[in-house]
C-alpha cells in the first residue's frame, strides 16, 4: 500500500512541477498572442477497431476566451473525463524525471451539424461535422477566434475527415471550481476505428516549437522500420522516417504495476492488462511538423501529410512493404542472437586453447 502511495504522491509532485508547462492537444484558438502553447501530451490506445483517445487541454497566458479545435477520425462513442493522474504516470514511467476574425456569413456553405454536446469541469464540447468552410462558419459564429494559421489547418484537415471536436474553456467556471490560470481537463474520447491514428500537424502553431508527448497503447511493440519490426529489433532511440522531430524514446510490455496504476484511474478501467506501452517525443520546429501518424497491425508507424483521410495514412501505398507471409520474430531476437554468438565465440575459444593446452603437454611428455 505504501509503495502505491508512494507512485501517486510522485505522480501528483510531478504535474504540479511542470504546472508552468502547458499541456494540451489540438488548434489553440485565441483572440490575440497573449496564450501560448507549450507542450502537448496525449495517450492514444486502440484495440479491436477501438480508440481511446486521452488528452489535457491547458494553456498559459491571461486571456479569458480559449477554445481548441481537433480533428476526429470518427463520431465519438463517448466522451468522459480522462484519469485524474494516468498522463503524469506514464511521464513517470517514461521520461528520466496577426488575428483574423472571419465573417460567417462570407461563405454559402451548408452549415456544420452539431453531433453531441457534453461539459466536462470547466470545458464546453462539442463534436460537429461539415467542411472545411462550415467548420469555420460554425467556430466564429460561436466566438472562436481564428489567426490564419489556425484556419489553414482546419481547412486542410477537413479535406480528410468531416468530424471535428470543439472545446471551449470556461474560465469563470474554472475559477469557481478552484481550478488554477490554465489548469488541465482530462478528456477521453472513445471511437471506432479501423487502426490508430493520432493528428500532429494541428500541433504546429505558427511561430512556436512543438514540444509533445505522445504515449501509446498496443498490442504489438510499436516499430518504425517494416524490416525491424519482422527481425525484432527494438525502436528505441530511433527517429520515425518522414517525421523530423518524432522519435521513440521508450518502450516496454504492460507491468502489474503500471496496469494497476492506470487501470485504478478515473474512467480508466478499460486499460489492458498486457500489451505495450511505446513514448513518442516529437520536438521540432512548427514549419517541420506537417504531417500526422497512424499505425496499422503491424505496430509499423506510418506518416502522411496532414489532410491525408485517417484510415489511409496506414492503408496506403508504401514503398518498403514486405511480404505478409514473412513470419515476425519475438522482440529483441537480435540483441538475444547477439549474445549467444558472444557467448559460442567464448566457448569456441576456450575449447580452442584447451586443446591447443592438451597438444602442448602431450608433446612434453
Amino acid at each position: 500500500m505504501m509503495k502505491r502511495l508512494a507512485i501517486l504522491v510522485s505522480a501528483l509532485a510531478f504535474f504540479l512541477l511542470q504546472s508552468q508547462s502547458a499541456l494540451a492537444c489540438g488548434g489553440l484558438i485565441a483572440p490575440d498572442g497573449d496564450v501560448h502553447l507549450t507542450r502537448a501530451s496525449t495517450l492514444v490506445a486502440w484495440h479491436n477497431g477501438i480508440e481511446h483517445y486521452l488528452t489535457s487541454f491547458t494553456y498559459q497566458g491571461s486571456e479569458s476566451d480559449i477554445g481548441w479545435i481537433v480533428p476526429l477520425p470518427a463520431v465519438p462513442m463517448k466522451i468522459e473525463e480522462g484519469g485524474a493522474w494516468t498522463l503524469q504516470r506514464l511521464a513517470i514511467e517514461t521520461q528520466p524525471q496577426p488575428t483574423v476574425v472571419i465573417n460567417a456569413s462570407a461563405s454559402m456553405a451548408s452549415p456544420a451539424q452539431i453531433l453531441q454536446q457534453v461539459k466536462i469541469e470547466a470545458l464546453n464540447i462539442t463534436v460537429i461535422r461539415g467542411s472545411g468552410q462550415a467548420i469555420l462558419n460554425w467556430a466564429t459564429g460561436n466566438s472562436f477566434f481564428l489567426n490564419g494559421d489556425t484556419r489553414d489547418h482546419l481547412l486542410t484537415y477537413a479535406k480528410g475527415s468531416p468530424i471535428f471536436m470543439a472545446a471551449k474553456y470556461d474560465t469563470a467556471a474554472a475559477k469557481a471550481r478552484g481550478q488554477l490560470e490554465g489548469d488541465g481537463v482530462p478528456i477521453l474520447i472513445t471511437m471506432k476505428t479501423p487502426n490508430l491514428w493520432v493528428p500532429l500537424e494541428v500541433l504546429a502553431l505558427d511561430g512556436q516549437q512543438v514540444q509533445a508527448d505522445i504515449y501509446l497503447l498496443t498490442d504489438e511493440p510499436v516499430n518504425t522500420s517494416e524490416v525491424d519490426a519482422k527481425i525484432g529489433q527494438s525502436a528505441v532511440g530511433t527517429e520515425v522516417p518522414g517525421a523530423p522531430g518524432l522519435k521513440v524514446a521508450f518502450q516496454e510490455q504492460m507491468t502489474p504495476t503500471l496496469y494497476h496504476d492506470l487501470s485504478s484511474d478515473r474512467n480508466m478501467s478499460w486499460v489492458p492488462s498486457n500489451g505495450w506501452l511505446t513514448y513518442l517525443s516529437l520536438d521540432a520546429p512548427d514549419t517541420s511538423v506537417t504531417y500526422d501518424m497512424g499505425v496499422g497491425t503491424s505496430g509499423v508507424i506510418r506518416i502522411a501529410h496532414f489532410g491525408t483521410p485517417p484510415a489511409q495514412v496506414v492503408t496506403g501505398p508504401q514503398s518498403n512493404a514486405l511480404p505478409g507471409w514473412l513470419p515476425t520474430l519475438p522482440m529483441g531476437t537480435p540483441q538475444f542472437a547477439e549474445s549467444l554468438l558472444i557467448m559460442l565465440g567464448i566457448v569456441v575459444a576456450l575449447v580452442l586453447i584447451f586443446r591447443a593446452r592438451g597438444r602442448y603437454l602431450a608433446r612434453q611428455a
